[in-house]
């Protein structure tokens, strides 16, 4: 009879919501809207880094680990995940499906022509 080594941590790294951390994250300053699955209530938070696989934001009440979560991100949308660690007033979320992080970064306005103040005064010669 052949035997398999038994590995007891090989099942609970499909459960680990922070199994991306090796994920390049961006920093950057956001605000963004927060609320517990299932919830109306929602709560603005400061996002401070960002990747496709979830965020870290800076939140005073701690949440448990795995509890299902959702942010409004500008430039992106609501999207859902979990809750993979809370210390020190900070949150660390995975998100249950990868995101692009950079339409985080894309400007808000869609003006079609540069604001007066912000031309340069060029004189002629």
């Amino acid at each position: 009879m052949e035997q398999l080594p038994y590995d007891p941590f090989s099942g609970l790294a499909a459960d680990d919501p922070a199994r991306n951390r090796n994920e390049a994250r961006d920093s950057l300053f956001l605000m963004a809207d927060f609320r517990v699955s299932g919830s109306n209530e929602i709560q603005h938070l400061r996002v401070r880094n960002l990747s496709a696989g979830g965020l870290m934001a800076e939140l005073a009440t701690g949440l448990p680990q795995g509890l299902d979560v959702e942010f409004d991100v500008r430039g992106i949308g609501w999207v859902a995940g979990k809750v993979a660690w809370s210390a020190a007033g900070r949150v660390g979320v995975a998100f249950s499906h990868p995101i692009d992080p950079l339409l985080a970064r894309k400007p808000v306005g869609q003006g079609t022509k540069t604001p007066v103040f912000v031309k340069p005064i060029l004189t002629r010669r």
